[in-house]
């Protein structure tokens, strides 16, 4: 038996009437109850960063999360801005809002994030923090034999679904989406960029009702050298067309910030493995670049094609996981680069310095 939330339904689902997937596809679900999910990015961001300079980021943060009160599981991984600073990135996973603030108030890494020190320097640093309850997000996997992401928390499993392969059902996969049109305040007056000055200055931003977080991955460790040259060959170029269209074409598809991110292993080795950290302004500007647009649309029929031809031998696996948020979540930036994730969008904090 496995928890999940439903709603009885007020806004009409996306679901065709009498609509069988093509392809088959996973959903995560726990055990347990889930009340909130906690999804929290931590980076450095420096031009060209030594490894040692990297590993002691990171072994920084990953001494932090071993507290009590610390994630159900966490990733290292690194990407390449578009200042062309390098970031090195720790995502950490909670299922219980309440142990992360309580890991927040009291983990020396917070500390550490927090001190004056870090206005100064080389390098900046940020902390992202995505936190939404249980009904504002959902998930889908191309194979249930590799976890990842929320997928590594204990208690969960990955199963069957059948809502899926039409354009509206990730909408649908989310819970409150039956009672919810899930919109942004801003859709009439969307944020334009603006120059921001980061350096030396620790400024939090004010996130809006509704803004989307999407956490795309691929996986390919394992693949025989069919599957592998078809990747290689296919479908990471017609991922990194779909990627590189959204970030240059930022405003009339309300992308606001997009990493390609690739895992790595603990002595700084590169993963055969990548995720995409994407952000817009709503989920309905996703969903319009998702069905209607050429290079999403190449990306989706191939990833269709290659799973109906290997169906359960399929062995690059394709991921995601999305958050609709709730207004005023946490994000942080310290002495980063003007262009550093959502800050040239959003109202900014500067708290008083000690």
């Amino acid at each position: 038996m496995v928890f999940h939330v439903e709603y009885p339904r007020i806004v009409p689902a996306r679901k065709p009437p009498g609509h069988q997937p093509a392809a088959p596809r996973y959903t995560l679900r726990w055990h347990d109850p889930v009340d909130t999910l906690v999804s929290e990015y931590y980076g450095m961001q420096k031009v060209n960063p030594s490894w040692d300079e990297q590993q002691q980021f990171f072994q920084r943060v990953e001494a932090s999360l071993a507290h009590p009160d610390g994630p159900a599981a966490h990733e290292i991984m690194r990407f390449t801005d578009e200042a062309g600073e390098t970031n090195a990135v720790v995502v950490a996973y909670w299922l219980d809002a309440t142990r992360h603030a309580r890991w927040s108030a009291a983990a020396d890494f917070p500390t550490w994030f927090a001190a004056r020190e870090r206005l100064s320097g080389d390098a900046g640093y940020w902390r992202e923090t995505i936190a939404v309850p249980y009904d504002r997000h959902e998930t889908i996997y191309s194979a249930p034999h590799y976890k990842i992401g929320f997928a590594r928390t204990a208690n969960s499993s990955i199963e069957s679904m059948t809502t899926n392969g039409y354009f509206g059902a990730a909408r649908d996969r989310i819970p409150v989406s039956a009672i919810d049109p899930l919109e942004s305040p801003l859709r009439d007056a969307p944020p334009k960029p603006r120059s921001v000055e980061g350096r030396g200055r620790r400024l939090r931003v004010v996130t809006p009702l509704n803004m989307t977080a999407l956490r795309s991955g691929q996986f390919w460790v394992g693949a025989g050298p069919e599957q592998l040259g078809d990747y290689h060959e296919n479908l990471q170029p017609k991922l990194m067309r779909g990627m590189n269209f959204l970030l240059d074409h930022k405003g009339e598809t309300g992308t606001l910030a997009l990493r390609v991110m690739t895992n790595l292993d603990a002595d700084g080795t590169e993963r055969a493995e990548t995720s995409v950290l994407a952000y817009f302004l709503s989920l309905a500007q996703l969903e319009d670049w998702s069905k209607s647009h050429e290079t999403h649309l190449d990306i989706y029929r191939h990833a269709i094609a290659m799973n109906r031809q290997f169906k359960e031998k399929r062995e690059v696996v394709t991921w995601h996981e999305l958050f609709v948020m709730p207004e005023a979540t946490s994000f942080e930036y310290v002495n980063c680069h003007g262009r550093t994730g959502v800050l040239p969008y959003f109202d900014l904090l500067e708290p008083a310095t000690a």
